[in-house]
């Protein structure tokens, strides 16, 4: 991960389709695309190498949890539950959705708990945003078993774990409907972009209809169709989908890589007594994006983070501390601050953020680094890491 480190001629190939034989917009136009049609060909990809019954290409992956919340029926009021560890738009697309977001707490999988996630469940909970971070996922069986019990919808944003799978089912499979990401630093890129999948053809339906205005895509005249549902403009352009085809096609090398190169630094690291690994679900079958460990406390883990960046090593995430990725440094969610007054403060009962503690997350987050695992890397640059690791736990 990311996959632009494996950019070449099959990328610029694809999007010369489009320019010289297709059309930039992904629907109609039939005329003046010559049988190009970059969009609804990644698609069949998706669906065929999950394999998943639908998948529906947008503008990126936080469209792609905006449409799969709609298309779900997930709107105004609804409690979702989200861990406090994901990329912020895991959030967001719940308060502009409308919806209530529901703090609960991870496990050392880094991803939601059953546990967590059955403590936080209320009357008003409609979903369960389960969000795949760092290239795996939870032990989705007992995860869906919750959410079956409570009669609750599980989504799934595996935009950081793609051609993951557990028990041999990819992730974004398990829930009613997953989300991917393809954009600049995604396992696959499309420069920018996501999907919707899902096997239930109702919140298909849905999908591809609120992505593009509510548009029906009944017959070959864009005037002519009807609108069912009222919607928005998620939709992805033939040239980002033109990317996305070529990097699909090699996701099977992009996961080969990925492992390769992170089976070495984990074998290496194994040896040492004060590092333990992140619980991984299905390990042979994960999207090794990153490598996850932790260290006996909060001091020493600054510790190492400082000597690793002293040592000139890149992509190693402090995500206790990292602006992006956890709620205690979340402030504008915390305050529920935008630039126009939000839909959640229509709600009398709604939490105060401010004061939401995750005290288990925290504990294990607090203790966690991540490195990201790069596919252009030598057998030099991986004994460099190698180096630093043995400089640092030494001392």
């Amino acid at each position: 991960m990311p996959g632009f480190e494996l950019f070449d001629e099959h990328e610029k190939q694809q999007v010369a389709e489009v320019m010289e034989k297709g059309f930039t917009f992904r629907y109609n136009f039939d005329g003046l695309r010559n049988g190009v049609w970059k969009a609804r060909e990644m698609e069949q990809m998706i669906q065929r190498d999950l394999p998943v019954k639908h998948a529906h290409l947008v503008s990126s992956g936080t469209s792609a949890l905006t449409v799969a919340m709609a298309a779900a029926g997930i709107g105004a009021g609804d409690e979702v539950i989200v861990p406090p560890f994901t990329f912020v738009a895991s959030v967001e697309a719940i308060v502009l959705a409308g919806a209530i977001p529901v703090f609960a707490e991870i496990d050392e999988t880094l991803c939601l708990s059953p546990e967590g996630i059955e403590a936080a469940i209320t009357p008003r909970t409609k979903g369960v945003n389960f969000v795949h971070m760092c290239g795996s996922g939870g032990y989705m069986d007992k995860v869906r078993a919750v959410c079956d019990k409570h009669n609750i919808i599980l989504m799934e944003d595996a935009c950081q774990a793609t051609g993951a799978t557990y028990q041999g089912r990819a992730l974004g499979t398990w829930g009613q409907v997953g989300t991917f990401s393809f954009d600049s630093v995604k396992t696959v890129s499309c420069g920018e972009g996501g999907a919707v999948i899902t096997d239930d053809t109702a919140i298909y339906d849905a999908a591809h209809q609120y992505s593009d205005h509510g548009h029906d895509h009944i017959g070959s005249d864009r005037g002519a169709e009807t609108h069912p549902i009222m919607g928005a403009n998620y939709r992805i352009s033939e040239m980002n989908a033109a990317v996305g085809v070529a990097q699909w096609q090699k996701l099977p090398r992009i996961l080969e890589i990925q492992r390769r190169n992170k089976k070495a630094l984990k074998s290496a690291m194994a040896q040492y007594a004060e590092v333990s690994f992140r619980d991984i679900a299905d390990e042979a079958n994960e999207n090794a994006g990153f490598l996850s460990f932790m260290l006996p406390t909060e001091v020493r883990t600054r510790e190492v983070l400082a000597g690793l960046q002293a040592a000139g090593i890149p992509a190693v995430f402090y995500w206790y501390g990292n602006n992006w990725h956890y709620l205690k440094n979340w402030h504008h969610i915390q305050q529920m601050k935008g630039p126009a007054k939000l839909p959640i403060e229509l709600i009398a009962d709604r939490p105060d953020y401010s004061q939401v503690k995750t005290p288990k997350s925290d504990a294990i987050m607090s203790r966690t680094l991540s490195m990201l695992i790069n596919l252009s890397w030598t057998d030099a640059d991986i004994q460099k890491r190698l180096d630093a690791f043995a400089n640092v736990f030494k001392k």
